[in-house]
C-alpha cells in the first residue's frame, strides 16, 4: 500500500513562525513522505505478522516519544 502524500502543514520553528525556506520546506516534505511509507510498511508487516494493530500503534507513538533532540545534545556539550 503506498502512504499518502504528506500534509500541507505549516512547519512551526521555536519562536513559532513558519519554516520558509525553500530547500528546508523540500527536505521537511521528503522526509515525511519517506517516514510515512516505513512506517506504513513496519505497520502493515507487524499486522499481518499477528501484531495487535493497537499495539503497534503504540509501539509506534512510544518510540516518537523517545526521540532525543539534537538542541538537547548540543547544550550538553
Amino acid at each position: 500500500m503506498t502512504a499518502a502524500a504528506p500534509p500541507l502543514v505549516m512547519w512551526p520553528q521555536t519562536d513559532g513562525t513558519p519554516v520558509s525556506c525553500l530547500e528546508k520546506l523540500k527536505t521537511l516534505r521528503d522526509n515525511h513522505a519517506e517516514l510515512a511509507q516505513i512506517m506504513q510498511d513496519a505497520f502493515e508487516d507487524a499486522v499481518l505478522m499477528g501484531v495487535d494493530d493497537t499495539a503497534m500503534r503504540r509501539i509506534l507513538a512510544d518510540m516518537v516519544a523517545g526521540l532525543r533532540t539534537p538542541k538537547h545534545a548540543r547544550a550538553a556539550e
